[in-house]
């Protein structure tokens, strides 16, 4: 266990607002697992910070002298994913005028943080896991191996677990990426590092434009520890440095503050279960959801095969039920061959596809458009609400 000592020295060093308990294990654990060699699988919610866990990782390694490289794997194309990460031969592909080094070859003998892991291609997973492995990768267009030496800290919001059982995400890779997995803590649960952070920000913005910086009334307060952030730190920030600018008294008030959260509404709804539970319910209702159409796929292709073996004059022995018009239930297989077209109209437009575009749609009009709230609700990276808003037609 490291000391308090060296957590307090920790956060100094690196900026690190907040005495949660959650937070100081996030910075223990990272300092533990520093000097080996193992990889570091960090997850939390958009906007909490994990970028800076890498970074104290590294310069607590035997690595700190060696290379630091951040890659943001959702921001990379996926036709150059695998050149810009383990470099390529000249005429490789179109554009390719001369040789070019990888991220992994420029970090040999350091640290790679991949953030947005999740992102990854399936192709790019598979060659992931060889340098996990092995230390080996081949650059694109070549048939040389080569070896590199690198330690691999990688950061997602998205649920890998999910992931894996969609068949996004590679299960071997998972396994071999959070061999140490470092949690990192939602601001909604940080309350008291909340006002910290704020007077920070408030304090760091007055310094860079010679004002006053802004304080709360205990309304304000109160109403600032008992916001959920959905954006987390990043949010806190945000709205800081635009009071700060905006606001003409420096003493904030709860009715100036509530201006400046637009998500406070739906703070206001009434909440079926615990705040805190809302995503893993959301989780589960979308499995469900893909549960039960697969499942009434499955049904509709039964009942197909059925009405087509009677139409053929199959062996098929009836229930004991009357047999006359007024029993729906049973004379609907036998009336027409239009029974067949109407079960896959009704079974094409149960497609999982329909699903996903409603979703986007409605967390689209939820955010008012702005895609980057939106993605952020989806647990998806923006280059892929994109494609999928494109691919939808929901410009």
């Amino acid at each position: 266990m490291t000391g308090t000592k060296d957590i307090q020295q920790v956060k100094q060093r690196f900026g690190i607002i907040g005495n949660h308990p959650g937070l100081n294990r996030a910075i223990d654990v990272a300092l533990q697992v520093a000097a080996t060699d193992l990889s570091v699988l960090i997850t939390g919610e958009s906007g909490v910070g994990k970028e800076v866990f890498p970074q104290i990782i590294h310069q607590n390694s035997l690595r700190k002298h060696g290379p630091y490289i951040a890659v943001n794997c959702g921001a990379i194309p996926e036709g150059t994913i695998d050149s810009e990460l383990f470099g390529h031969e000249r005429g490789s592909f179109t554009g390719a005028l001369s040789d070019r080094k990888g991220y992994f070859e420029g970090a040999d003998g350091g640290t790679i943080f991949m953030d947005e892991v999740g992102e990854l291609p399936v192709p790019t997973q598979a060659r992931l896991l060889r340098v996990l492995e092995s230390g080996e990768f081949i650059k694109v267009g070549s048939s040389k191996v080569q070896k590199t030496n690198v330690r691999i800290v990688a950061a997602t919001n998205v649920n890998l677990r999910e992931a894996v059982m969609r068949q996004k995400f590679r299960e071997d890779l998972y396994y071999r990426l959070s061999t140490v997995p470092i949690e990192i803590p939602p601001l909604r649960e940080r309350t008291d590092d909340a006002l910290l952070l704020f007077r920070k920000f408030a304090s760091d913005c007055a310094e860079k434009y010679h004002m006053p910086a802004i304080h709360l009334d205990d309304d304000a307060r109160r109403l600032l520890t008992g916001y959920r952030w959905p954006g987390n730190i990043r949010e806190l920030k945000n709205v800081t440095e635009r009071i700060s600018v905006i606001e003409r008294d420096r003493t904030i008030t709860a009715e100036e503050l509530r201006m400046y959260l637009p998500n406070l509404e739906m703070e206001k709804l009434p909440a079926l279960v615990n705040r805190e539970n809302e995503q893993k319910m959301f989780n589960n209702e979308r499995e469900i959801l893909y549960q039960v159409l697969f499942d009434m796929k499955k049904d509709m292709n039964d009942l197909k095969k059925l009405v087509h073996e009677i139409m053929s004059g199959g062996n098929i022995q009836p229930s004991p039920v009357t047999m006359n018009e007024d029993n729906d239930d049973y004379m609907r297989p036998f009336r027409s061959m239009s029974s067949i077209q109407e079960i896959e109209t009704v079974e094409e437009s149960l497609a999982l596809e329909d699903v996903e575009k409603e979703m986007i749609r409605k967390a689209l009009e939820k955010h008012n458009g702005r895609r980057k709230n939106a993605a952020a609700e989806l647990k998806i990276s923006e280059r892929t609400l994109y494609r999928k808003i494109k691919e939808y037609g929901l410009d």
